[in-house]
């Protein structure tokens, strides 16, 4: 049996625009029944047609016709029978008159052979080139039982939650987007996952892009995925284009878009995550504490269709920006935020020198640089910087050049400790073998190091500029007591995925040739914590990820795990697609166990974590961010 991805939350929506004809519903019902046919061959569980689909926006005076009211119950009769065969569910615009003479500009939304319900349009725009207050009636606080003899039997009203499967989503239309009290915003606090928007948006010069960050804006602001279907180019009339514009947002990002100005149509097919969106809710207490509107009626609209695959790419490194461009501005801004954390440390104790432990790792380079960065914003010399590197049983020579010649060409001055000596005595004052390469014997160094430095800063009125990056904190793969402790910790907020992209960036655009060719080194230094003697040609023993695994798969769990709350078989699922051809599943799954066992049992490094800037939307800080006991046991991996 195919796997049905639903159990992970994600729906597949539609956003069709079909070639529709003003005042001819009889041929626009057929475009629309391709739609569905469409649709359905797609594993669609929900399909929206733009406003007024049947008639076309643009049928104008037509509307009050009742040749074209009667034309167009026949096309919704006809739509409504072949949504009998079950599957997807439709959402389709058409003027609905009722009983007491008013005539309503609707969208219906149809399901297994009949009208689940209909949500008239609320804001009629009288501006402009708008006119639909000519011909349609106010659909604020409408709520009326429609019995209609060839139609059925249902609801008419604006306060509806219709449930496809376990996904729950409301309407509103068109101008309903734009008003400043919009009924989607209400429509979410009812428990609206997805809000459906059928409308009729004509062109105009970069009326296009301020739509679409309306959809995106909308989206994050109410923690919703949101699909918008607008009228095609067949709609275009006397002075209005139409070009179809399809979109889809969720939570702030834009996740897909149809091309616009197709004379034939077009069509969006996005898959929905609500186990995304769920989480976001119930992590946002300014969502949750929102006050509730009036109750809504629940209406069931169709069981959606099984979907053995999800067609939305997933990111590897979900921390690092795709495009250049962002990268470059993402870059300055993180920097920025490191040097100002730092610099605003150090101004309320004093405006203090600063002092750091530089292995020519990438971490500590890092650091380095933003430490030359927080002493420019205050006006200080790189003087003011005490670089202090400890070369131990395990440092390279490689990595030892590297601080050497980071510091030269920085102007800093290097203070070179060795610690051989100190950790063999101190091993010898254990009764601890020294050949004896276990814990204690990695552990002795680090705090070693980590008791020069703040010694060194009490001596000379520092702070001690911390190393460590958000991986290794996430991991627990940092010494307690020791490079786990620092004044104020730069690289807090870091993860380790993004510190090469912000050193190589750094490398480009922000110091000299020679600086520059020093930084390359380090980036193509292998990561290691240097703590047992003996190493390669290069003077490394230990590689890290041969140790813990890659990085990236770290980093992308903890991203997931995090930001997201997703469950492990669900980070298993996404690895595997993100890492395909990278990475097999049985890599993935042994280090997705790894993370989790090491998360859980590591929490007691970051209850006692040192300050440092949040820089992104994941932070393990104890103070605000990350909460959990130090006890709690990993979830299971089924």
């Amino acid at each position: 049996m195919a796997d049905d991805l639903r159990r992970f939350g994600y729906l597949r929506a539609m956003a069709a625009a079909p070639a529709v004809v003003p005042a001819d519903p009889e041929g626009n019902v057929v475009h629309v029944l391709e739609e569905l046919a469409a649709a359905r061959a797609a594993n669609v569980s929900l399909l929206l047609l733009p406003e007024l689909a049947l008639t076309g926006f643009t049928s104008e005076d037509l509307f009050l016709s009742s040749a074209l009211q009667r034309a167009t119950r026949a096309a919704l009769a006809r739509l409504v029978a072949a949504t009998a065969e079950g599957g997807t569910t439709v959402v389709v615009g058409a003027p609905l008159a009722v009983a007491d003479g008013r005539l309503f500009n609707a969208a219906l939304v149809l399901a297994d052979g009949e009208i689940c319900g209909a949500v008239p349009k609320a804001h009629l725009p009288n501006y402009g080139e708008f006119y639909d207050p000519r011909w349609f009636s106010d659909g604020h606080d409408v709520d009326l039982e429609i019995r209609d003899p060839e139609l059925g039997a249902f609801r008419l009203a604006a306060r509806q939650l219709f449930r496809v499967g376990a996904a729950r989503f409301a309407l509103e239309i068109c101008e309903d987007l734009w008003a400043p009290d919009p009924p989607g915003a209400r429509h979410v606090l009812a428990g609206a996952e997805l809000i459906l928007n059928p409308s009729a948006s004509n062109e105009l010069v970069a009326k296009a892009d301020y739509r679409r960050d309306l959809v995106r804006m909308t989206s994050a602001q109410r923690l919703c995925g949101y699909l918008y279907a607008s009228a095609g180019p067949g709609e275009s009339s006397k002075d209005l284009v139409f070009g179809g514009h399809l979109l889809a947002a969720e939570n702030g990002v834009v996740i897909g878009e149809g091309e616009r100005f197709r004379l034939d149509g077009s069509r969006l097919i996005v898959d929905f995550d609500l186990e995304l969106l769920r989480h976001q809710r119930q992590y946002n207490s300014t969502f949750r504490n929102a006050p509730r509107p009036q109750p809504y009626t629940d209406v069931a609209a169709g069981g959606g269709m099984a979907l053995p695959e999800v067609s939305r790419a997933v990111t590897p490194h979900p921390f690092v920006p795709a495009d250049e461009a962002e990268v470059d501005a993402r870059a300055r801004e993180i920097l920025a935020i490191q040097a100002t954390g730092l610099a605003r440390r150090m101004r309320s104790v004093g405006e203090p020198k600063l002092v750091i432990g530089l292995s020519g790792g990438l971490d500590s380079t890092l650091a380095f640089l933003v430490a030359l960065d927080a002493l420019e914003l205050l006006g200080r010399p790189a003087a003011d910087l005490l670089a202090v590197t400890m070369p131990g049983p395990g440092t390279g020579e490689r990595t030892l050049a590297s601080a050497r010649n980071l510091a030269e060409h920085a102007g800093v001055r290097l203070l070179e400790i060795p610690i051989h000596a100190a950790v063999a005595q101190h091993l010898a004052d254990l009764g601890h073998d020294p050949d004896t390469h276990d814990v204690t014997f990695e552990n002795a160094q680090a705090r070693e190091r980590t008791q020069l430095l703040f010694n060194l800063a009490n001596k000379h009125g520092g702070l001690v500029v911390g190393t460590g990056d958000l991986s290794e904190l996430a991991l627990g793969w940092c010494t307690f007591n020791g490079d786990h402790m620092a004044s104020y910790n730069v690289n807090a907020g870091v993860p380790k995925t993004l510190i090469a992209y912000l050193v190589r960036w750094y490398a480009r655009h922000r110091c000299s040739t020679d600086l520059a060719a020093v930084l390359d080194g380090v980036l193509t230094t292998p990561i290691s914590p240097e703590l047992v003697p003996g190493g390669n040609e290069e003077g490394v023993t230990q590689h890290t990820e041969s140790l813990i695994g890659p990085y990236e798969l770290h980093d992308f769990f903890l991203y997931h795990y995090v930001r997201h709350g997703s469950t492990p078989d669900k980070i298993r699922w996404l690895a595997g697609r993100a890492f395909d051809g990278r990475h097999d599943a049985a890599t993935i799954e042994r280090y997705l166990g790894e993370f989790l066992r090491r998360f859980h049992s590591q929490q007691f490094k970051r209850t006692t974590l040192p300050p440092g800037p949040k820089v992104g939307t994941v932070s393990l800080s104890p103070r605000g961010d990350w909460r959990m006991p130090d006890e709690s046991p990993p979830p299971r991996l089924d």
